[in-house]
């Protein structure tokens, strides 16, 4: 069997975006505005680019810098993405990928950046599964399918095969869309009881 698990919010805490809003001095609502955030075509959307790799992470702050003067926002010469980011590990979510990984082959799929990917590397966070699958080097972003038909596909298992865990609902639909068992991510301890019988 594949098991495939998000990083953010179930290996580890995920982003407090929080911060991040506070130090621009703007609303979730005005960042996403300023990143163009699903809000298609003609205009660039840098979010969705940083977060499959098509632009880097000083290519995203001077967009974000050009983009964000109509909303007097001071321009950012620093990486606030790695200046905020302080992920906290979750022993439990080690324990069950440890005991999964004895029978079965165990991935990490996450949605992340540039700066954050290095973070994680620096820590070893993605040294408890076999691979790591991570959009900005694959090019693929959750909650779109091809991300996980990407994955099944590198590793050789059928939707059957595979079981996946997220802490969003979104990314859990669409993985189930494709047929994997996926379940969404509440507390490892829930996760270990429902994934014992793999382990």
């Amino acid at each position: 069997m594949l098991f495939i698990f998000d990083m953010g919010g179930v290996v580890t805490s995920t982003f407090n975006l929080d911060a991040l809003y506070d130090e621009l001095k703007i609303t979730k609502n005005q960042f996403f505005e300023i990143c163009n955030h699903n809000c298609g075509k003609p205009k660039k959307d840098i979010w969705d680019d940083f977060q499959a790799g098509r632009i880097n992470t000083k290519e995203f702050w001077k967009s974000f810098n050009k983009r964000s003067k109509k909303y007097g926002v001071k321009p950012v010469n620093n990486d606030l993405f790695r200046l905020f980011f302080h992920p906290v590990l979750n022993e439990q979510t080690v324990e069950l990928i440890n005991r999964l990984k004895q029978k079965h082959r165990v991935v990490c799929g996450t949605n992340t950046i540039d700066s954050h990917w290095e973070n994680h590397m620096e820590r070893g966070d993605y040294a408890f599964f076999h691979q790591t699958y991570a959009s900005n080097k694959i090019g693929e972003v959750k909650p779109d399918t091809a991300f996980y038909e990407m994955i099944m596909k590198a590793e050789g298992y059928t939707p059957e095969q595979t079981f996946f865990t997220d802490d969003r609902s979104d990314n859990i639909e669409s993985a189930r869309s494709l047929g994997i068992n996926a379940v969404q991510f509440t507390s490892a301890e829930e996760l270990s009881k429902l994934w014992s019988i793999y382990c």
